[in-house]
């Protein structure tokens, strides 16, 4: 199956509405025919002004997390029924600085992936393992536990919303780079994952390398059979730089 390539841009707890105001006006003259799907998820409230701005460039506009509840006493949690309300395309789940910082359980990655569903969000859900893990041998178990019980029951007639990204957590924002070959190495283990072990349809499910990407290693990145895409922190936060990352792909 033939994939277009998904370049997603995760801004992280960055940006004023000056920055994102100069980040598109920039982003307007770099902008070339890019054959790729140019995604974008900032803060919460910056939704509705980035909307405003990517609509008109043909970038969808996502959130960096969603709650596991519809609504209620959830203090500082957004649910899925709001981010959809805003016209919020898509959200990250599982984020290693989600499940790190905040303790974000399988269950409750589990339970955000369904809810997000159920309001018609696509989901790029989020595995990696740490360097100790990794030094450890045991990059393949993890990854495949957080596949096993953060898809759980996840419906087959909804696998067109469903994008999964790894990340190794040794190389986010740490200027380190899983080579192209251990992406690839990774990636190969995740699409027989779904296909053999969870009974998905692997070939059809985008898979994204997030980690350091630049537009200096993006090339070598998508060169790789099972790499359709990149899950980019610090590089999309640049216009020159997402624009280059796109125009890459």
């Amino acid at each position: 199956m033939t994939r277009k390539i998904h370049i997603v841009g995760n801004w992280k707890m960055n940006k004023k509405m000056d920055d994102i105001k100069t980040f598109f006006e920039e982003f307007s003259k770099l902008k070339d025919d890019f054959n790729c799907n140019s995604w974008i998820a900032p803060q919460h409230i910056h939704i509705p002004i980035v909307r405003e701005f990517a609509d008109s460039f043909g970038i969808a506009v996502g959130a960096q997390n969603c709650s596991h509840k519809t609504s209620g006493a959830f203090t500082g949690d957004i649910s899925a029924e709001s981010l959809k309300d805003l016209g919020t395309q898509f959200t990250l789940v599982g984020h290693s600085e989600r499940r790190a910082f905040f303790g974000e359980t399988h269950a409750i990655l589990n339970e955000k992936t369904h809810k997000a569903l159920e309001y018609d969000l696509s989901v790029i859900f989020c595995i990696g393992e740490t360097l100790e893990q990794r030094e450890a041998s045991k990059t393949e178990d993890v990854v495949k536990e957080q596949l096993k019980e953060g898809l759980k029951n996840f419906p087959n007639e909804k696998l067109s919303k469903l994008i999964v990204a790894y990340e190794p957590v040794w190389a986010i924002g740490t200027g380190k780079t899983a080579t192209p070959e251990q992406a690839e190495d990774v990636h190969k283990v995740i699409r027989d994952y779904l296909t053999d072990e969870l009974k998905m349809k692997g070939d059809e499910i985008v898979l994204l390398y997030g980690g350091s990407v630049k537009p200096g290693n993006i090339k070598e990145l998508l060169s790789m059979p099972n790499i359709d895409g990149a899950l980019v922190g610090g590089a999309s936060l640049q216009a020159s730089d997402f624009a280059a990352l796109c125009k890459a792909s």
